[in-house]
C-alpha cells in the first residue's frame, strides 16, 4: 500500500475535521438557547445547502454526471436519516444533555456501522473488532444507567443513542444508493432535503409559532453562523477531501477525536461537568472506536467482490 504524504492541505483538512466538527456540538447548544431547536437546525443546512450546490453543480463533470429524479430521491432518504433523524435529535437532546456527553454518545456510529454491516454480510468484524464492539457497549450500557449522567434521565440519554444509529443506517443505505459522482454535490443535496425534512418537522411540532428574530441573541446567531460555515461547509469539504485521498481509518479518525474537543469545550467555556461514571463510560467508547477503526482492516466482503469500497463512517453534529 503507497503511503499517503502529509502535506500542509492535508494537515489543514485534518484540523478542520478534527477541532470544527468536535466544537460544533457546543456551538449547536449556544445556537438553541433562543432558537427553536428543530427550526435551527431545519435553516442551517437549507442555507449551507443552497450555499454549495450552484458551484458544486456548475463544477466538474456535468455531461456525464447529470443530476435525475432518482438522484434527488435518494438525497431526501440520506438527508431524512443523516441530518434530520440524526442531527435533529443531537439538537433536541442537547436542551437536555450536556454537549460534552452528546458528543461521547455519538461517537458510537462506527460501533452501529460495524454491527449493521456485519449482519448485512457487508463488513467483516475480526476478533479484536468484536472485543472493541464489546467495550463499547459496555460503555453504551453504564451511561444507561440511572445516576450514571448525573441529573441526566436516562431515557434522554436513549433518546440520544437515536442519532448514532440513524447516522449508521443512512450510511449504510448511502454505500448504494444512486447518487451524483460529485461529492459536494451530493452532499449539497442531502443538505437541502435533510434541511426541508427538518423544517417540516419543526412545522409539525409547533416551532415556527416560537421562532422570533427579534428575540434571538448574538450569541446564537454566532453559534448559528459557525454551523453553516464551519460546521457544514468547511468541515464537510474538507471530509470529502480526506476521503478520496487517504484510508477509511485515517478519515474516520475524527470519530474518537470529537468527543474530547466537545468535552473539554463543553466544560471550559459554559462549566459542563463530567461524572467519573461518564469519564469510564467514554473512555470505553473512545478506546472501542479506535479498536475498531484502527486495528479492524480486514476486507468488506462487497469490497472482496469487486463491488462498494469498505470503512466506516462517524457523525458529525
Amino acid at each position: 500500500m503507497t503511503r499517503t504524504r502529509l502535506t500542509p492541505l492535508l494537515i489543514a483538512c485534518f484540523a478542520a475535521v478534527f477541532l470544527i466538527w468536535g466544537s460544533t456540538y457546543l456551538a449547536i447548544r449556544f445556537a438553541i438557547e433562543t432558537m427553536p431547536p428543530l427550526a435551527m437546525a431545519g435553516l442551517r443546512f437549507l442555507v449551507a445547502g443552497a450555499l454549495l450546490f450552484p458551484l458544486a453543480y456548475l463544477t466538474g463533470d456535468r455531461a456525464h454526471d447529470r443530476l435525475t429524479a432518482v438522484h434527488w430521491r435518494s438525497s431526501l432518504v440520506i438527508g431524512s436519516l443523516l441530518l434530520c433523524a440524526s442531527n435533529g435529535v443531537i439538537t433536541l437532546a442537547e436542551q437536555h444533555v450536556a454537549s460534552g456527553l452528546v458528543a461521547l454518545l455519538v461517537a458510537t456510529v462506527p460501533l452501529w456501522m460495524a454491527v449493521f454491516g456485519h449482519f448485512a454480510r457487508v463488513q467483516r468484524v475480526s476478533r479484536v473488532g468484536a472485543a472493541g464492539l464489546l467495550a463499547g457497549l459496555v460503555g453504551v450500557a453504564l451511561m444507561l444507567r440511572p445516576g450514571s449522567a448525573g441529573a441526566v434521565s436516562p431515557l434522554w440519554i436513549a433518546f440520544t443513542l437515536v442519532s448514532p444509529l440513524s447516522w449508521a443506517l443512512g450510511s449504510m443505505y448511502a454505500r448504494t444508493a444512486p447518487m451524483p459522482r460529485r461529492p459536494l454535490l451530493a452532499t449539497s443535496m442531502e443538505m437541502l432535503c435533510g434541511g426541508a425534512v427538518l423544517c417540516v418537522a419543526a412545522g409539525l411540532l409547533g416551532e415556527w409559532g416560537q421562532f422570533h428574530p427579534a428575540a434571538i441573541s448574538g450569541v446564537s446567531v454566532a453559534g448559528f453562523a459557525y454551523l453553516v460555515v464551519a460546521g457544514s461547509l468547511v468541515g464537510y469539504s474538507a471530509y470529502t477531501y480526506l476521503n478520496g485521498r487517504v484510508s477509511p481509518q485515517a478519515a474516520s479518525s475524527y470519530a474518537y477525536v470529537n468527543p474530547l474537543v466537545a468535552v473539554l469545550l463543553g466544560w471550559a467555556f459554559v462549566g459542563e461537568t463530567v461524572s467519573p461514571t461518564t469519564l469510564l463510560a467514554g473512555g470505553l467508547i473512545v478506546v472501542a472506536v479506535v479498536v475498531l477503526l484502527a486495528g479492524d482492516r480486514r476486507p468488506s466482503l462487497r469490497r472482496a467482490r469487486g463491488g462498494c469500497p469498505a470503512g466506516t463512517e462517524a457523525e458529525v453534529a
